[in-house]
């Protein structure tokens, strides 16, 4: 019980505090369950992200999934989702109920967004040091880096791992040094995986089998943000047409409330798929907001948690250890493709910018400030000097 209390409280910590977007998230993570509490290595840490790159849906919110499975089995999943995503849902719900009726002014979350910038740039660095110890690891990282930037396109991250593993592979025969990898301790069995990744396809085909005999108003938004959790690759931005399409063009919603609510969820910490809980919010209130959100983002939590236990086997083949560190490396690229675009180029507008963010990072790499002090810090600086 103690446990699973951590896995929640921690998670909660991190989804009242994780601002800048499902990249910044996986900065997050990385400090906390991986240099402060070592809850798994940076290699472990490393293949869920790898993971989370090949499966629809919001990446880092697979990853926490992923973390609180093998922290605490499938319980502890469930509670690390909560805790990460309930910050964001209430607040998005809150804004959707108040929205009609005043204006919400937001200049001051610039000082968390560059806040963001600061814990991304430490996470690079921590990883970078831990899985790039070759010239192969480096010149796989700096190509994964060229075709993310190159080619703007959902399937980018997905080709870059793929030719690093294929790399990985052929060119590197020692990815760890000689030493042999701590086996990780997998709650749920391979039996389990299956029936979890049965039951995706079967909502994926059958939700609009039972949408169409029996007319309900439920089970037609049950439908359309299960199959917009299913279906989209490369995180919550790439979801927004889906989602116009389905609730502005069909005249459930207008665009101005469908923009403003994507706005409020680019400014509060959290994964941008809680846009669901402010559409649902806005379409059919409470009811409607929790409908939206267990319904989107239970497509990433059947795919990760069914995915795992076949996941970390192959992960830990001899013949395929080359092929995973490859990947890592490809990992880090995308990392600081990210990081490049659209993090720095959206956020960093002038040089008192960039003294900020050296700031903040100094607070991070010197000083260990804490993420949820350094992220009050980013409030202060955003009310003082962007208001």
């Amino acid at each position: 019980m103690r446990t699973l209390w951590e896995i929640f409280y921690v998670s909660l910590k991190l989804g009242c505090t994780s601002f800048g977007g499902p990249t910044a998230h996986l900065g997050y993570f990385q400090q906390e369950y991986v240099q402060k509490r070592k809850w798994l290595s940076a290699q472990d840490y490393s293949q869920l992200v790898i993971l989370s790159q090949f499966l629809p849906g919001p990446a880092s919110s697979q990853v926490g999934m992923g973390i609180g499975l093998l922290r605490g089995g499938i319980l502890g999943s469930v509670l690390s989702f909560l805790g990460f995503t309930l910050p964001s849902v209430l607040l998005l719900m809150v804004f959707a109920y108040f929205s009609m009726y005043t204006e919400i002014k937001m200049d001051w979350i610039h000082g968390l967004k560059l806040v963001a910038v600061a814990i991304v740039a430490q996470a690079i660095f921590d990883m970078s040091r831990k899985l790039l110890s070759t010239k192969i690891h480096w010149l796989i990282t700096i190509i994964a880096l060229i075709i993310v930037l190159v080619w703007v396109h959902p399937l980018a991250q997905i080709t870059a791992i793929l030719l690093a593993a294929c790399v990985g592979f052929q060119l590197i025969k020692k990815c760890n040094d000689g030493k042999v990898p701590i086996a990780i301790h997998m709650p749920i069995s391979k039996s389990t995986g299956i029936a979890l990744l049965t039951l995706f396809l079967i909502l994926l085909f059958g939700l609009p089998m039972i949408s169409t005999l029996w007319n309900h108003e439920w089970v037609t938004m049950l439908e359309k943000f299960y199959l917009a959790g299913a279906l989209v690759f490369g995180g919550g931005h790439v979801v927004l047409p889906l989602l116009e399409a389905q609730f502005v063009q069909s005249g459930q919603m207008s665009t101005a409330d469908f923009l403003a609510g994507y706005g409020m969820t680019q400014a509060v910490p959290g994964p941008l798929f809680t846009f669901a809980a402010y559409i649902g919010m806005a379409i059919a209130g409470v009811p409607g907001a929790i409908i939206a959100t267990l319904a989107i983002f239970l497509p990433a939590f059947l795919l990760v948690i069914g995915a795992l236990p076949f996941w970390f086997s192959l992960s830990r083949n001899a013949r395929l250890k080359g092929a995973m560190a490859g990947a890592n490396a490809a990992v880090v690229g995308i990392l600081v493709a990210a990081f490049i675009h659209p993090i720095v180029t959206q956020t960093i507008q002038n040089g008192l910018d960039i003294v900020f963010v050296a700031v903040f990072l100094w607070c991070l790499m010197r000083w260990k400030m804490p993420p949820y002090l350094l992220v009050l810090l980013g409030i202060v600086v955003g009310i003082v000097c962007y208001t």
